[in-house]
């Protein structure tokens, strides 16, 4: 079992008070974390009742919650566990409603969705939640249960196939195990919502921007591959960021006027689920996208160490109108970090000197396979 650098940070928040809210898309290991933590909190935990919101009966108790029955239910339990919330209407309430009877309760709701269950429970747990995004197995996990050879022997495969738990370790039935969570898992909870009335457009969607990793994305250019109206596009691909299938980096701008005022990129969580989408997992040495496979894969990774530290820190891209510029940009408390990567160590790599005049970064990091993980562990 591989140890999730979230767990001890998680189990420190138990029994504060305050609801745990654990966030992730589906199948990236949320429900095999509170095992985890289950164990080795036992027997303060426990005993711990688990709702599957998937499950009628479960979604029912919740959705019509009063006091008599959540009593009977729940009965001596220490610790509640609430899965897939997002699929109760109305859940901040029913949350609210257990902190205050049950004042010992640790309450943990997981969800696959940040769109329903930010809107449901943001305003009811006020200053009364901890919450946390789990993404799939990060390089730093790896290294802890694999040691660090592996984790390099393993980096042309995590390109491919990326790092979902149950995809890892199964290179055998990885094709057909990525398929299966991207064609049922992942869209699950966004094919459910009313706003998606055309799944077909929403493939085209998903197809458009997992061809242009790693470069600027114009919501007109996309409205007009996917052959749909602006807004439409907006609002598709905000769905796809509410369950946690793709995120974006803005293009920094501060003191240039030359600097782009309104760029966006679009990544992939998941490199596995990219190359599912396109339908190619030809192996590195037969592709044309291999410097866009290894931007996906660092960004992405960059983003489970800091958010798993805690590093609030503030991500960027940086180009200007005359094509100058830098792959990643990270800002905390007005200091910047600069990372250029190059798959291919031999290239070349520069920094404008506009850009460290003008910003003058701490640190300025060519990023290549063979140093990538003193970056990310």
């Amino acid at each position: 079992m591989i140890s999730r650098t979230l767990q001890p940070v998680i189990e420190q928040k138990f029994f504060n008070g305050k609801v745990i809210i654990l966030l992730g898309s589906r199948q990236v290991g949320k429900t095999t974390l509170m095992e985890q933590i289950k164990t080795t909190l036992a027997p303060t935990a426990l005993p711990v009742v688990l709702l599957n919101c998937d499950e009628p009966n479960d979604r029912e108790l919740l959705t019509n919650a009063n006091s008599a029955d959540l009593s009977m239910a729940l009965r001596d339990a220490k610790t509640v566990i609430i899965d897939e919330a997002q699929r109760v209407p109305n859940i901040g309430i029913t949350v609210k409603l257990l902190v205050d009877k049950f004042k010992n309760m640790q309450i943990v709701v997981t969800g696959s969705s940040s769109l329903e269950l930010a809107s449901n429970l943001n305003e009811p747990l006020t200053g009364r939640k901890f919450e946390y995004l789990l993404l799939p197995i990060s390089t730093e996990e790896i290294i802890r249960h694999s040691g660090m050879l592996e984790t390099m022997r393993l980096l042309e495969s995590r390109l491919l196939w990326g790092s979902y738990p149950d995809i890892l370790y199964q290179k055998e039935s990885a094709k057909e195990l990525l398929f299966e969570l991207t064609n049922s898992y992942l869209f699950k909870d966004i094919f459910a919502m009313q706003e998606v009335r055309k799944p077909e457009l929403l493939e085209k969607l998903l197809v458009a921007l997992a061809l242009q990793i790693g470069q600027e994305v114009s919501f007109n250019e996309l409205s007009q591959i996917v052959q749909s109206d602006i807004k439409t596009v907006e609002r598709y691909i905000n769905l796809l960021e509410q369950c946690f299938v793709i995120f974006r980096l803005n293009g920094l701008n501060r003191n240039l006027r030359t600097e782009l005022k309104k760029g966006k990129k679009f990544y992939f969580y998941d490199n596995g689920v990219r190359n599912a989408v396109l339908q190619n997992f030809s192996p590195l040495n037969l592709r044309q996208d291999v410097g866009a496979l290894w931007e996906n894969f660092f960004v992405s990774e960059r983003l489970k160490y800091n958010l798993y530290h805690r590093r609030f820190v503030k991500s960027y891209f940086w180009r200007t109108q005359q094509q100058q510029e830098i792959d990643l940009v990270e800002e905390t408390d007005g200091v910047f970090y600069a990372f250029e990567l190059k798959w291919n160590e031999k290239r070349k790599a520069t920094f404008h000197e506009i850009f460290l005049n003008t910003y003058n970064p701490k640190e300025a990091n060519v990023v290549t396979p063979k140093n990538y993980t003193q970056f990310l562990s």
